[in-house]
């Protein structure tokens, strides 16, 4: 991952509903979650939920699936794995041991 890429992630991320989407689809694993199964869960439009899972999807973050007639969306995992990975890898100077006490866990 380079800059550009972390800033378009982490500006994806920086929309309290974009951010809820994606924390969903973390949790729901790499099957994901329908769109309709989205939009319900967390009290969304549909035209407003497709516009932040556009955003979403030109970062990199999700990706998407038709089965049938139903469009499934789940977490990018390597790219959200990328993203902690470019925020931390210079972390604590390089000294071996300080980062890995606090440092997030990765999927």
């Amino acid at each position: 991952m380079n800059d550009a890429d972390a800033v378009q992630a982490l500006a994806a991320l920086a929309q309290g509903n974009r951010l809820a989407v994606f924390r969903l689809l973390v949790v729901a694993g790499p099957e994901g979650l329908r769109v309709g199964n989205i939009a319900e869960t967390l009290g969304l439009p549909n035209a407003t939920l497709s516009f932040h899972l556009k955003e979403l999807a030109h970062a990199g973050l999700i990706t998407s699936r038709q089965d049938g007639r139903y469009i499934y969306y789940a977490a990018s995992i390597d790219r959200m794995n990328a993203l902690i990975g470019f925020l931390t890898e210079n972390c604590c100077q390089g000294v071996a041991g300080l980062c890995e006490r606090s440092s997030p866990r990765k999927c």
